[in-house]
This record gives structure tokens, sequence and C-alpha cells, in this order.
């Protein structure tokens, strides 16, 4: 009889029909332990790099946002430093700042949502609905600076879009609100964005506190993760794994620190890693960045209050004109039209920068020609290199274990099959 027994394949998935992706999983099993897990890809694809061939540099850059759709600044922060390294231009110390701020604002809002919808995926509700009220406040922020909650095209190569505003918007009156709640809720937003993130940052640790409450010590949320997913650190090495994936094995390496980009090199923060390379010590790391993140984000804030100045470069061969002189001057109103059909061209050559993302090393590598488009464009996304793990990380263990797997790898499909 015992002869007889072979094991089976299941399907596991699609999971997330065109939220996170599309995500089929064919399992092989040996009763209900995994023997292989065998990912596939769902179609997705937009076809990212071959569209930004065909696209002014410019026009390439919303692209960015559209890859992963939960850290869109980041994206654009590492395009824009691709091609302002390859066409040597010189970003202005406010805007490196600005970006360094607002790319700490985007670790956090993807924290939150991996945290958030990784405890969802395993059955612990409340912690993604508090999740989601600090998430607003920093939409509100992305919506405040650049106009979109989501997709936001607010980087630009030489700098940032405009400056930061001297207001933040408020909340309005209605039928659902009284007084005293609509009060509370725009106490923060009286006095400058500035003010408003300072304000957040003073409230945002008891915030993460809170999440910790609800998780850290919970004894089924440890059931879940412990001892689930282990990456020793020569196989995360092996593996290609970046950002959290690594740091969770006890590698401390962070682009940030090791190779400092923009207004890194002068801001103070820890690099979190954890020691059994677990599922669980990869939820303490990405809690323990957000800690950090609120760390660089109140350092940013202060220099931003001390240190006005410009936000772009001053190079007209890679920026707009200013707004009011393309409104009162013909020649600027030329320019303006020829920069935004156009576009810039970038001196011949190649060059690739990697930045760290909050899901691990996001890479961009551009080729030019000497024209207004790239020539090539590649993408290093963090998840496509962390996705061929999961079969290596899911052996051994359970069906229910899976879900926590594919949580703990904070994996966004815009990213994987662009």
């Amino acid at each position: 009889m015992a002869n007889k027994l072979r094991n089976y394949t299941i399907n596991f998935g699609p999971q997330h029909p065109a939220a996170h992706g599309v995500l089929r999983m064919v399992l092989e099993l040996d009763g209900e332990t995994i023997v292989r897990a065998d990912p596939h890809i769902g179609l997705l694809h937009r076809g990212t790099e071959k569209l930004a061939e065909t696209r002014t540099y410019l026009q390439a850059l919303p692209y960015m946002d559209r890859l992963d759709y939960v850290s869109m600044m980041c994206n654009e922060q590492a395009y824009c430093l691709a091609v302002e390294k390859l066409a040597n231009i010189e970003v202005p110390k406010r805007a490196q700042y600005i970006r360094v701020m607002f790319a700490e604002v985007t670790r956090i809002l993807n924290h939150l949502m991996g945290i958030g919808s990784h405890a969802l995926d395993i059955g612990a509700m409340t912690v993604f609905l508090y999740a989601f009220r600090e998430r607003e406040e920093l939409m509100d922020l992305y919506e405040a600076v650049s106009g979109a909650r989501l997709h936001a095209a607010y980087f630009r190569p030489g700098g940032v879009y405009r400056d930061l505003p001297d207001f933040m918007p408020k909340y309005e009156s209605s039928k659902f609100r009284n007084a005293k709640v609509l009060q509370k809720l725009n106490e923060a937003r009286e006095g400058s964005m500035l003010d408003f993130i300072e304000s957040f940052t003073e409230r945002f640790p008891k915030c993460v506190d809170e999440y910790e409450t609800l998780l850290t010590d919970n004894r089924i949320w440890k059931q879940r993760l412990v001892d689930i997913g282990i990456v020793t650190p020569e196989r995360a090495l092996n593996k290609g794994f970046t950002g959290v994936m690594l740091r969770g094995s006890g590698i401390e390496w962070d682009v940030r620190k090791k190779q400092p980009y923009d207004a890194y090199a002068n801001v103070d923060f820890d690099i979190p890693v954890g020691v059994n390379g677990d599922c669980y010590d990869r939820y303490l790391c990405r809690i323990q960045e957000m800690r950090e993140s609120n760390k660089i984000i109140k350092q940013c804030v202060k220099w931003l209050r001390e240190n006005p100045g410009p936000v772009i470069t001053d190079d007209h061969k890679f920026a707009p004109p200013h707004r009011v002189d393309m409104k009162e001057n013909m020649e600027e109103l030329i320019h303006h039209f020829k920069f935004f059909t156009e576009g810039m061209h970038i001196p011949e050559g190649e060059m690739y920068v990697g930045t760290e993302h909050p899901k691990g090393e996001f890479g961009v590598y551009v080729v030019s020609d000497g024209a207004n488009k790239p020539y090539r464009l590649k993408i290093r996304a963090p998840g496509f290199v962390h996705l061929q793990g999961i079969d290596e990380m899911s052996r051994g263990h359970m069906i229910s274990d899976v879900v926590a797997i594919i949580g703990t790898q904070d994996i966004v499909f815009g990213e994987v099959d662009r």
C-alpha cells in the first residue's frame, strides 16, 4: 500500500486578482507538507521598459509610479538619480532633503501596507484598520505636494516638481461631523506642511506601539510566524535577496548607509537586523524601520525649516522655466513648450543606480544614445528576485504557512511583472 502513495499537486491561487498582481502557485504536496512550490506570474505585463524607449525622459517618469504602486516616490528616486548621474546634473541641497523626507514617508506607507495586509492574510484584521488610519494622513501629504494620492510624479531629474506648500488642506464641515470632531481632525493642519509633518512624527511612535501591542507578543501571531520561512545569511546572499529579506537574516546591508545618495549621508539612523531569518524577524525589522524612518523625517524637517533655497537645478536644459516667467515672457513660453514636448537630451552613455527601496534594492539601468529618449531602460525589481526564493522558503511547511511566506516577502506584482 505504501508504494502506491505518491505526491499530488494543487493550484494555490490565483491570489489578489489584479490588486497586488495575479500569483498562482503550483504546490507539490506530500500529505499536507509542501515538497515543491512553483510560482507562476500572472499576465499583468505592461511592458514598462519598452514603453520608456518611445517616451522622453520626462514622459517615462510617471511609469515608475506604476511599478510598485505602494512605494511610488522611491521608484521615481532611483530613475531620477540614474538620469542625473548620466547627464551630470547637480541637484540642489534642499531638493535632496525633500527627496529623502518623502522617500521615508513612502517607506512608512509601504510598511504600513505590508504589515497590515500580512496580518489580514493570516487573520488579524484590526492592525490593517489601524495602519490605514496613519496611511490616510501620509496620503494627504502626497496629495498636497503633488496633486495626486498615488501616482505623484513629484521627483524630477534635477530636483523636485515644486517646493513644499505653506498650508495643508483641511477637512470641511458636513452633516456627518460635529464641530468638535472637525476641530480635532484639523488641529495639526493649521500651519504649513512642515508643521503637519512634525506633528505626525511626534504622534507616530505611539501608533507603532499600538501595532506592537496587537501583534508582537500575540501568541497566535508568533505561532504563525516564528520559525516559518527561515532563510540563512548564506542562502539570502546566494539568492540575491536585499532589503528586509536580507537584513532579517542578520546581514547589515542598507544602500542608504553603504552607498549614500541624495542627503542620506547627512542624517543619522540605525539599520535593524534580524537573528533567525524567519517571518517573525522580518516583521520586527519592518516595525523598527518605521521608527528609524520617523527619526530621519524629523531631521529633514529641522533642516528644511532652517535652509530655504531652490528645489530644482538652474540648468535650463534639464528644468522648465518658472511659471510666472512663462506667463510674462515669450521666450520662456517657447522654452516651456519645447521642454515638455521634445524633452531633455541626455549625453551618450550608460548608468546603473540602485536605491534602498522599502522592499529591497530597486535598480534602474539606463542606456542613452544622446537622444531625448532612453535607448534602453532596465529595472531591477526586488520583488522579482524575492519571488524565486519562495520554493526554498516553503519546503517542509504546511499549506497555511505559504500565506505567511507570501506576506513576509511583501510582493507587489506591478514591479514583478513589469
